[in-house]
């Protein structure tokens, strides 16, 4: 090789490298609200996302990764204790009359990065917060719901990409690392609330007579009558309209990713930032919010790191959940998980090495309520090949909640029922309402969850080996629904260190 030949390939090297980056010194953590897998980078055809299929390419795609409950609060407060939500106490909605807080106990992401770094790591939080209460979830930069109207906030991508550039220049002033967190509002509904807007407030911002100009978007229309019904919903033109809305809203929460991420790369952070996206919980359709089916709980989940070492433009199928959120960002600092009773794991391991899947590898659930008035608690164990919920108020109707109850999907649903009319839908609203106790799916062979084999004989082992993994993860998590519904914990006095089941007598009503 000539000298020449050598300084080629070395400069070469050095703008492949400077590119790449070889320190992750900051955190990005980019969050959806009710977005499924509609993208493309997960065979979504309809759907324009080409700055979040571009984040996939460079990173690394999660096809199973799961949240541990189905509601927005809770959802973000897992993603930001480590914890479940009957752990962290953040069982429902925290906004408005439902008023749910985590413990008092219970340190947040930002608190924690703080303490463990003396104060040397910026946090931030632009968009929606909705968690609480605020002692708890301490940021350094806030612009969130709390201060402005939530669209303003959450939707316009134009303001989000600003409040970025604020922070991000206050961290290269004063040369800290950071951790920001982006919490988009779309793909939420909003038609309960505004419905001029359209049901996803698709309409919102788009230049349209009455619906204002989000300067930096570019709203993508979808013809509804070009597009696929997934299988879970039913084959109606009013299920088509509406996800016509919610691509439209996806399209431009795709395009507010592209410009945070065109921030980054202004204030030359992007080398040595670590990228995540994902959403809360399944988007607001039938078995999917609120729900711990599939489509409640799978979520899209990339993780795009700036080290040449680790793996890009490659998929996982490692079992994780959201909870783990908590526990990669404090290892991307180099900081401990110093208390074994937390459920989350770092995914820092899986940027440089595939694990040997496992039939046992699980992931759980803990959903309680979602408004208020929705108590029906629900847990869950999911392996490779079954689910097993219990739901634990199995004796009142699954509750509906209120922008979901308005949505054109629902009603369609609910007078097709009251009419007796035919729907062409996978399941009834009967069978919807009315669940049993246990419900146990082959996921591998029924992904449609519409199979129950609680019941059958020769799946009596598997049940039975589930039910008692999910009662140790409950136990060892501090579930105080451990022993509901036919028994009561007793866990204080004589109890205290050897806390009990003590039976209600149903079995013998």
């Amino acid at each position: 090789m000539t000298m020449l030949q050598f300084v080629r390939v070395l400069v070469a090297s050095l703008i492949i490298a400077s590119a790449v980056g070889d320190e992750i010194k900051n955190v990005l953590l980019l969050l959806a609200d009710d977005a499924g897998l509609e993208m493309g980078a997960y065979l979504n055809k309809f759907s324009q996302t080409a700055n979040l299929d571009a984040l996939a390419r460079r990173g690394l795609l999660f096809n199973n990764a799961f949240t541990s409950v189905s509601s927005c609060s809770p959802s973000r407060a897992q993603l930001l204790t480590g914890q479940a939500s009957h752990s962290n106490g953040m069982y429902g909605l925290h906004h408005s009359v439902h008023n749910f807080n985590v413990l008092p106990n219970i340190q947040s992401l930002p608190n924690v990065l703080r303490e463990k770094s003396n104060g040397h790591i910026l946090s931030g939080i632009i968009g929606k917060k909705h968690v609480g209460a605020a002692d708890h979830f301490r940021f350094d930069f806030e612009e969130t719901e709390e201060k402005h109207p939530i669209n303003q906030i959450g939707r316009n991508i134009t303001n989000i990409k600003l409040y970025t550039r604020e922070f991000l220049r206050q961290a290269k002033t004063q040369q800290k690392p950071f951790f920001l967190m982006i919490g988009f509002h779309d793909p939420h509904r909003c038609g309960h609330v505004t419905p001029q807007y359209g049901e996803f407030c698709e309409r919102w911002g788009t230049g349209e007579e009455g619906m204002g100009t989000i300067p930096d978007w570019k709203p993508i229309y979808y013809d509804w009558r070009n597009l696929d019904i997934p299988a879970y919903l039913p084959a109606t033109d009013v299920v088509r309209k509406e996800l016509a809305a919610q691509y439209m809203t996806i399209s431009r929460l795709d395009q507010g990713v592209g410009l945070v991420l065109k921030e980054l790369e202004s204030f030359d952070f992007a080398n040595n930032t670590l990228v995540m996206y994902t959403s809360d919980n399944g988007p607001p359709f039938p078995a999917a919010r609120t729900n711990l089916y599939e489509r409640g709980i799978k979520s899209p989940f990339i993780l795009a790191s700036p080290n040449a070492e680790d793996r890009h433009h490659e998929t996982t199928g490692a079992m994780v959940s959201l909870m783990d959120v908590y526990a990669t960002i404090l290892d991307a600092f180099q900081l401990s998980l110093n208390n074994s009773a937390f459920s989350s794991k770092s995914l820092m391991p899986l940027l440089r090495k595939e694990p040997r899947p496992q039939e046992d590898d699980a992931v759980y659930g803990s959903h309680s309520y979602h408004e208020i008035t929705m108590d029906y608690p629900m847990r869950m164990i999911r392996t490779r090949q079954y689910k097993l919920i219990h739901n634990l108020n199995y004796w009142s109707y699954f509750p509906i909640d209120q922008d979901f109850y308005t949505s054109p999907t629902f009603q369609q649903i609910l007078n097709a029922t009251l009419h007796r009319d035919n729907l062409p839908w996978y399941r009834s609203l009967q069978s919807y309402y009315e669940r049993p106790e246990w419900e146990l799916y082959n996921i591998k062979s029924d992904t449609m969850e519409r199979h129950n084999l609680a019941e059958q004989p020769e799946y009596k082992n598997v049940l039975k080996v589930l039910k008692q993994r999910l009662h140790e993860w409950q136990a060892s998590t501090n579930d105080p629904w451990l022993c509901a519904p036919h028994a009561v914990l007793q866990a204080q006095g004589i109890y205290k260190d050897n806390p009990v089941c003590l039976t209600l007598g149903h079995e013998s009503l």
